[in-house]
């Protein structure tokens, strides 16, 4: 496929996603099975986003696995979709039917002859942080960004050439896969509509003073939850102490950890309950004897997910304390201790813990990120909307790009913002 975007007509119909997790591979597949070309860009070495970091999904606790895969394989069968990792829009230009969009791809140092063979990290010796568990460990800086990535290839961290590594990994590659001279590179794309499905990041804990994120490993956020829990991830799916490594029984799940709240986010992410309710799952699923005390303003469990809450909350072991802790410290044994008042009973608390999980809410990518000025605007709270919803200017928002949203609602947005791209390309001809 042209990346040009150039085909019949007078206009392109080319369509172009920004963003491979959920909502992006989503919109992407609904308009190339339609028979439109598209293109795929996403900003890092592989598809899926965050989801692809989470345990389970809720309320079933299933596998993410098996429902990216589905996906992975119509992408793999589609001829009409092409997936550029690395890469990055950074201006947009032009109109609705002839849009030019400027991209940058970052080097991979690694090209499409791998086979994932693992040669090149055996070669290295330089580790970075693995960026998949969130920190939480490290990897060798030719690593493959986890073990369902798609595409399947290898990626060299920039520290390993900066080393001086690169010559020692190109001649461990018996497949030639391995280009230490890679540089950044900018081009062009010309297309007819865009769908932005950026998504987001958790709320940084750290803005979060009174909660003592960083100054205790006992203390993290949700998503790291979720890779503690994950078999994958840095204990291999044990919910252990980071500090030293013993079994974690006694959790406390802090609900709206910078949510609904006018310092940080004012707004609710419709998640972050359903997410402590998962935790809580997983906790009790470990250890018979755990205890898990569940901090919260109010329960939020949207639609038919009211009965996984009732499920939790039978369990004896589970504990819902209403109250929004006020601080939290670092006891003399090394165990942070949350301090507070009981709203309804207004009982004082000082009460210590193996490990404090804060439900952090979603914050979206483009408050950090490059926003196209056409078409779309940024919220009060950072996320991409239409300027005007009346008006098809050929560029639209999805997933949590847009607003707060699980999986299934963002696929629901995806598959909705890929039928007006369609329309507009449509309506260019």
């Amino acid at each position: 496929m042209p990346l040009d975007g150039k085909g019949a007509g007078p206009a392109s119909q080319t369509i172009l996603v920004v963003g491979g997790g959920i909502a992006g591979i989503s919109a992407a597949l609904e308009a190339a099975e339609v028979g439109h070309d598209v293109i795929l860009l996403e900003k890092g070495p592989s598809l899926g986003g965050r989801v692809t970091k989470l345990n389970r999904y809720f309320p079933k606790l299933c596998h993410p696995t098996c429902g990216l895969e589905i996906n992975y394989q119509r992408i793999r069968k589609n001829p009409r979709l092409k997936v550029l990792t690395m890469s990055e829009p950074v201006n947009v230009a032009g109109s609705r039917g002839a849009f030019t969009v400027t991209v940058k791809r970052h080097p991979r140092f690694i090209n499409e002859r791998c086979t994932a063979c693992g040669d090149c990290a055996e070669a290295t010796e330089t580790m970075v942080p693995n960026s998949y568990n969130y920190g939480l460990d490290k990897v060798k800086a030719a690593y493959l960004p986890h073990e369902h990535a798609m595409p399947m290839r290898y990626v060299i961290a920039p520290e390993a050439i900066a080393a001086g590594e690169g010559d020692k990994l190109k001649a461990a590659c018996k497949y030639d896969a391995i280009e230490p001279d890679q540089k950044e590179e900018t081009f062009e794309l010309n297309v007819g509509a865009i769908v932005w499905a950026t998504g987001w990041v958790p709320y940084d804990a750290n803005k979060l003073d009174l909660y003592s994120y960083a100054h205790s490993p006992d203390i993290i956020n949700n998503v790291e939850m979720e890779r503690l829990a994950a078999h994958d991830g840095p204990t291999q799916g044990k919910i252990l102490r980071p500090s030293n490594g013993e079994p974690a029984k006694k959790i406390a799940l802090i609900q709206c950890a910078g949510s609904r709240d006018n310092n940080h986010l004012a707004y609710c992410s419709r998640i972050c309950c359903l997410g402590s309710l998962k935790h809580a799952a997983y906790v009790r699923e470990q250890y018979a004897d755990a205890e898990v005390h569940i901090y919260y303003i109010d329960i939020r469990a949207h639609d038919k997910l009211e009965s996984f809450y009732q499920k939790v909350k039978d369990d004896p072991q589970v504990s819902f304390i209403k109250s929004k802790p006020g601080h939290i410290r670092v006891g003399d044994d090394g165990r942070p201790v949350l301090h507070g008042e009981r709203t309804i009973d207004r009982e004082i608390y000082s009460e210590p813990y193996d490990l404090v999980v804060l439900a952090t809410g979603m914050q979206p990518s483009a408050v950090a990120g490059y926003t196209p000025q056409i078409g779309l605007m940024s919220d009060d709270y950072g996320f991409v909307v239409p300027k005007d919803l009346d008006t098809n200017e050929g560029i639209f928002s999805c997933g949590v790009a847009a607003g707060p949203l699980d999986v299934s609602l963002s696929v629901q947005s995806a598959t909705a913002a890929a039928l007006k791209a369609v329309q507009a390309v449509r309506q260019t001809t």
